[in-house]
Protein backbone atom coordinates (compact mmCIF):
# COMPACT_ATOMS: atom_id res chain seq x y z
CA UNK A 1 0.00 0.00 0.00
CA UNK A 2 1.67 3.08 -0.52
CA UNK A 3 -0.11 6.12 1.31
CA UNK A 4 0.52 9.79 0.23
CA UNK A 5 0.30 12.75 2.69
CA UNK A 6 0.22 16.25 1.12
CA UNK A 7 -0.74 19.49 2.73
CA UNK A 8 0.79 23.01 3.47
CA UNK A 9 4.27 23.18 6.07
CA UNK A 10 2.55 22.89 9.48
CA UNK A 11 -0.43 20.96 8.06
CA UNK A 12 0.44 17.69 10.80
CA UNK A 13 1.89 15.72 7.94
CA UNK A 14 4.52 14.03 9.68
CA UNK A 15 3.12 14.14 12.65
CA UNK A 16 0.23 11.76 11.16
CA UNK A 17 2.71 9.76 8.89
CA UNK A 18 4.26 8.71 12.35
CA UNK A 19 1.17 7.53 14.27
CA UNK A 20 0.04 5.71 11.11
CA UNK A 21 3.63 4.09 10.85
CA UNK A 22 2.41 2.95 14.61
CA UNK A 23 -0.78 1.42 13.10
CA UNK A 24 -0.14 0.28 9.61
CA UNK A 25 2.89 -2.76 9.65
CA UNK A 26 5.82 -2.97 7.89
CA UNK A 27 5.60 0.57 7.00
CA UNK A 28 8.35 3.02 5.59
CA UNK A 29 7.97 6.68 5.66
CA UNK A 30 9.74 8.97 2.98
CA UNK A 31 9.27 12.98 3.95
CA UNK A 32 10.46 14.11 0.23
CA UNK A 33 11.74 17.04 2.26
CA UNK A 34 14.45 15.13 3.42
CA UNK A 35 15.78 14.39 0.15
CA UNK A 36 16.36 17.95 -0.51
CA UNK A 37 18.93 17.96 2.12
CA UNK A 38 21.32 15.99 -0.15
CA UNK A 39 21.29 19.08 -3.17
CA UNK A 40 20.53 21.58 -1.11
CA UNK A 41 23.28 23.59 -3.28
CA UNK A 42 20.51 23.18 -5.97
CA UNK A 43 17.78 26.05 -5.75
CA UNK A 44 14.41 24.36 -4.67
CA UNK A 45 12.40 24.96 -7.71
CA UNK A 46 15.32 22.93 -9.64
CA UNK A 47 15.63 20.38 -6.94
CA UNK A 48 12.02 19.36 -7.06
CA UNK A 49 11.84 17.19 -9.53
CA UNK A 50 14.77 15.46 -9.23
CA UNK A 51 13.76 14.53 -5.19
CA UNK A 52 10.03 13.45 -7.08
CA UNK A 53 12.09 10.79 -8.85
CA UNK A 54 13.73 9.85 -6.04
CA UNK A 55 11.22 9.40 -4.44
CA UNK A 56 9.55 7.52 -6.88
CA UNK A 57 12.51 5.34 -6.78
CA UNK A 58 12.75 4.49 -3.00
CA UNK A 59 8.67 3.18 -3.34
CA UNK A 60 9.61 1.29 -5.77
CA UNK A 61 12.29 -0.21 -4.24
CA UNK A 62 10.40 -1.01 -0.84
CA UNK A 63 7.56 -1.85 -3.16
CA UNK A 64 9.11 -4.67 -4.59
CA UNK A 65 10.08 -5.81 -0.80
CA UNK A 66 6.10 -6.11 0.25
CA UNK A 67 6.85 -2.52 2.62
CA UNK A 68 4.09 -0.30 2.75
CA UNK A 69 5.08 3.63 2.14
CA UNK A 70 3.65 6.78 3.46
CA UNK A 71 5.30 10.12 1.04
CA UNK A 72 4.98 12.78 2.80
CA UNK A 73 5.03 16.30 0.84
CA UNK A 74 3.26 19.14 -0.25
CA UNK A 75 2.47 17.71 -3.46
CA UNK A 76 -0.38 19.29 -6.36
CA UNK A 77 -1.27 17.32 -9.15
CA UNK A 78 1.54 18.05 -11.51
CA UNK A 79 4.21 16.48 -8.49
CA UNK A 80 2.14 13.68 -7.69
CA UNK A 81 1.91 12.69 -11.36
CA UNK A 82 5.76 12.57 -11.60
CA UNK A 83 5.89 10.19 -9.04
CA UNK A 84 3.04 8.30 -10.03
CA UNK A 85 4.35 7.91 -13.81
CA UNK A 86 7.32 6.69 -12.34
CA UNK A 87 6.04 3.96 -10.36
CA UNK A 88 6.17 0.27 -11.68
CA UNK A 89 3.91 -2.79 -10.99
CA UNK A 90 0.55 -2.32 -9.57
CA UNK A 91 0.12 -0.16 -6.61
CA UNK A 92 -2.37 -0.02 -4.23
CA UNK A 93 -2.54 3.93 -3.45
CA UNK A 94 -4.14 6.52 -1.21
CA UNK A 95 -3.85 10.39 -1.99
CA UNK A 96 -4.83 12.54 1.40
CA UNK A 97 -4.31 16.53 1.84
CA UNK A 98 -5.10 17.87 5.08
CA UNK A 99 -6.21 20.88 5.31
CA UNK A 100 -6.26 22.68 8.46
CA UNK A 101 -7.85 26.72 7.76
CA UNK A 102 -4.29 28.88 7.05
CA UNK A 103 -4.69 30.82 10.04
CA UNK A 104 -4.23 27.50 12.15
CA UNK A 105 -1.17 26.52 9.55
CA UNK A 106 0.48 29.71 10.42
CA UNK A 107 0.28 29.60 13.84
CA UNK A 108 3.32 28.27 16.27
CA UNK A 109 2.28 24.33 16.85
CA UNK A 110 4.03 22.18 19.59
CA UNK A 111 7.32 22.66 20.52
CA UNK A 112 7.29 24.04 16.17
CA UNK A 113 8.15 27.70 15.65
CA UNK A 114 8.08 28.85 12.45
CA UNK A 115 10.44 30.85 10.57
CA UNK A 116 9.68 33.75 8.00
CA UNK A 117 10.43 31.63 4.91
CA UNK A 118 8.10 28.66 6.50
CA UNK A 119 5.47 31.49 7.05
CA UNK A 120 5.88 32.89 3.36
CA UNK A 121 5.88 29.15 2.00
CA UNK A 122 2.90 28.14 3.80
CA UNK A 123 1.00 31.18 2.08
CA UNK A 124 2.34 29.93 -1.02
CA UNK A 125 1.31 26.87 -0.52
CA UNK A 126 -2.45 27.90 0.53
CA UNK A 127 -2.57 30.70 -2.93
CA UNK A 128 -1.33 27.54 -4.88
CA UNK A 129 -3.83 25.12 -3.58
CA UNK A 130 -1.55 22.96 -2.28
CA UNK A 131 -4.33 22.48 0.00
CA UNK A 132 -6.70 21.84 -2.55
CA UNK A 133 -5.91 19.61 -5.34
CA UNK A 134 -8.78 18.20 -6.71
CA UNK A 135 -7.79 14.88 -5.71
CA UNK A 136 -7.85 12.80 -3.31
CA UNK A 137 -9.57 12.66 0.30
CA UNK A 138 -9.30 16.19 1.50
CA UNK A 139 -9.32 16.70 5.28
CA UNK A 140 -9.74 19.47 7.25
CA UNK A 141 -7.92 18.93 10.68
CA UNK A 142 -8.42 22.10 11.99
CA UNK A 143 -10.02 21.08 14.95
CA UNK A 144 -9.29 17.37 14.82
CA UNK A 145 -6.23 15.80 17.14
CA UNK A 146 -3.77 14.08 15.48
CA UNK A 147 -5.44 10.82 16.45
CA UNK A 148 -8.51 11.86 15.21
CA UNK A 149 -7.15 12.51 11.85
CA UNK A 150 -5.76 8.94 11.25
CA UNK A 151 -8.67 7.55 12.58
CA UNK A 152 -10.05 9.44 9.19
CA UNK A 153 -7.46 8.59 6.85
CA UNK A 154 -7.67 4.45 8.29
CA UNK A 155 -11.22 4.31 8.09
CA UNK A 156 -10.50 5.52 4.14
CA UNK A 157 -7.58 2.42 4.11
CA UNK A 158 -10.07 -0.42 5.50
Amino acid sequence: MIIFISGAINSGKTTIAHLLKKKIPNTAHIEVDSLRAMIDWIPLEESIPINLLNTASLINNFAAKGINVIITYPMDKHDYGAVFNSLTGKHDIHFFTLNPKMEIALSNRGSRELTEWETERIKYHYKAKINKPGFGVNIDNSTLTPDETVEKIMDHLF
